[in-house]
């Protein structure tokens, strides 16, 4: 489902390699955990998915699509088809819940719909549903700005839903968050996950919760892919590799 091939993401102006040849195979089921301390590439790969961020060398395939190539036009078609979930939310806090969630149809919509906010029945019952999903039905009149953390990180999900995704991807979304918040946040995930069969790839700081969540644990470290296994192999020695 996505194949990456000899990635490489070069800073222009130091010459140093945020990503360093990059290959990895990643299919649909897969529930994938990014671990690596600050700087060791994680955001980088995660926004070179989705070419938020534009690769110096190398291949992304999504769906037997190189993306590398695309221009920005049908890029924006192909990003219908994902969705990024963010640590600071990325949502407008003056807009109410619903508002914020029915804006995550836009991307498979006229542009002229979108300028005006008109939307169909179909896609508000596809809202309220998704609202419904993430257990935030009886807030949906609520602006955005009143509500706590994981409830906006929860309204990013049903923002997410919207889209009717094939892949997900999570950009240190619970780094904000305390830590048992956190962990409803990735139980919601890991059910959506599952309910919509879909591949998912986050990236996570806190290692306890990629080894109990993750079918998959990926880690870089100076820009290299240092570890691609079982959540369960990363023990105390591969801990140490992976945050020295």
């Amino acid at each position: 489902m996505l194949m990456i091939s000899d990635l490489v993401v070069r800073y222009p102006k130091s010459g140093e390699n945020a990503l360093d040849h990059v290959n990895l195979s990643l299919h649909k089921g897969e529930f994938v955990c990014v671990l690596g301390k600050s700087g060791a590439g994680k955001s980088t790969f995660i926004r070179s998915i989705n070419r938020l961020q534009v690769p110096t060398s190398g291949r992304v395939t999504f769906d037997g699509t190189n993306l590398t190539t695309l221009s920005e036009g049908k890029m924006r078609r192909i990003r219908s088809d994902m969705v990024m979930i963010f640590q600071h939310f990325n949502l407008i806090p003056r807009m109410t819940v619903f508002q914020n969630t029915l804006t995550g149809a836009f991307g498979k919509r006229p542009p002229y719909k979108n300028l005006l906010g008109l939307f169909s029945e179909k896609e508000k019952q596809r809202g309220l549903q998704a609202l419904q999903e993430v257990g935030l039905e009886k807030h949906i009149h609520k602006r955005v700005e009143a509500l706590s953390g994981g409830q906006k990180q929860r309204v990013g999900i049903a923002r997410a839903l919207l889209q009717d995704p094939k892949l997900l991807l999570g950009d240190e979304p619970v780094a904000s968050l305390d830590p048992s918040t956190s962990r409803r946040i990735f139980e919601l995930l890991k059910s959506i996950h599952e309910e919509h069969e879909l591949l998912s790839i986050i990236n996570v700081h806190d290692v306890n919760l990629a080894k109990e969540f993750a079918t998959r644990i990926i880690a870089f470290r100076d820009g290299k892919l240092l570890f691609d296994g079982k959540p369960e192999e990363v023990d105390d020695r591969m801990f140490a590799d992976i945050y020295q």
